[in-house]
């Protein structure tokens, strides 16, 4: 299964398929067809939510909405923690409403990143249901009321209060059963339309044209690609909407931390002029590869694996094969880096570590 997607995900990045391999070539018609099929059911869902024939759910506290139109590696999780901690600088006790999509890794990582604070994290596909049982144990704040209260000499808020001010509504975009105040679309600046066609033949979940609702567009990646990639980018947003606002994101390697520990920091100086094997369980495993060369490792060899992937037991096995090949090769001892997200099994082995980002 792993293989295929991996297969799948090769097709939808690839406009031209006369020279992919025969097995890619043959699915094409099949994702041909499910994908008019995608676009019919996308198509239908929509125009049911704008006649009002389903309901939507406005929830009594403002939601800003994160979300994109392709598939993973846009940064829509660290933009979701990113909003979060400015909710809490502004004295906002905010409410994370995430699916939980593959176990919640997504979820189980902003946990660990936020821990500690006032922050509430609501897991669930049902977002509403989720939300209500928040307000209910919590509470909410009045929006006429939310105010913030800053230390003049410090700058830092004094008082946090519990009940929820805000919700932040992570991957919310194709989630139209709940009304949002803010819609932000995150973009990966990298490889931002694939082959431009809807999944499963390419990695879109929306049309382009849906670019018309968001309030705010932010560009992932913008320190891995060139300026005219960039300008070929925000051209194409300001053909569907001129007045929507481009922002730019990019992910800073911090630490690396031991899997098993993950407050065991270690200083990034151990990559340089290092042999480093990467070990990816995210939608841009490509950016990740680049950020560890960025730092300094002398060779860079990389395993990747789909997003959301948790590491099993003899993926552990294929990791320590592959770096032992690397350590014959290079006659130095490889270090293993992985996603902070999914490292699941690999827990269980080791030395690996994980690279902590700053967004």
């Amino acid at each position: 299964m792993e293989k295929l997607r991996k297969v799948v995900k090769e097709i939808a990045y690839t406009r031209d398929h006369t020279n992919s391999p025969a097995l890619h070539r043959s699915l094409v018609p099949l994702l041909t067809f499910a994908s008019s099929l995608y676009g019919v059911a996308l198509h239908i869902r929509r125009s049911l939510y704008r006649s009002s024939f389903f309901h939507q759910h406005r929830l009594p506290v403002p939601v800003i909405s994160v979300g994109n139109l392709s598939w993973g590696g846009n940064g829509k999780t660290p933009m979701v923690e990113y909003i979060t901690q400015l909710l809490l600088d502004y004295g906002i006790s905010p409410l994370i409403l995430t699916r939980g999509y593959a176990g919640g890794d997504e979820a189980k990582m902003l946990e660990r990143h936020l821990q500690g604070g006032p922050t509430k994290i609501g897991v669930g596909a049902n977002r509403a249901a989720t939300a209500a049982t928040c307000f209910e144990k919590y509470g909410c704040a009045n929006p006429s009321s939310i105010r913030t209260f800053f230390d003049r000499e410090t700058a830092k808020v004094k008082t946090i209060s519990q009940e929820i001010g805000s919700v932040v509504l992570d991957d919310g975009m194709q989630h139209w059963s709940m009304c949002r105040d803010l819609e932000i679309v995150m973009i990966n600046g990298m490889n931002p339309w694939g082959n431009g066609n809807l999944v499963p033949l390419g990695p879109l979940r929306e049309p382009l044209p849906a670019l018309e609702r968001a309030d705010i567009a932010v560009v992932h990646h913008v320190d891995l690609i060139t300026e005219k990639s960039l300008g070929d980018i925000e051209e194409t947003i300001h053909g569907f909407k001129s007045s929507i606002p481009v922002f730019y994101s990019k992910m800073v390697p911090k630490h690396l931390f031991d899997v098993k520990n993950d407050r065991s920091y270690v200083a990034l100086e151990a990559l340089h002029d290092a042999t480093v094997l990467c070990v990816s369980a995210i939608g841009s495993a490509d950016a990740f590869v680049k950020s560890i060369g960025m730092v300094g490792a002398r060779y860079v060899d990389r395993l990747d694996f789909s997003d959301h992937y948790s590491f099993k037991a003899q993926d552990c096995e294929t990791m320590r094969r592959r770096a032992k090949g690397l350590e014959n090769r290079s006659e130095s001892k490889p270090i293993i880096v992985v996603t902070e997200k999914g490292p699941g099994d690999s827990q269980k082995s080791g030395p690996i570590h994980s690279l902590g980002s700053v967004f």
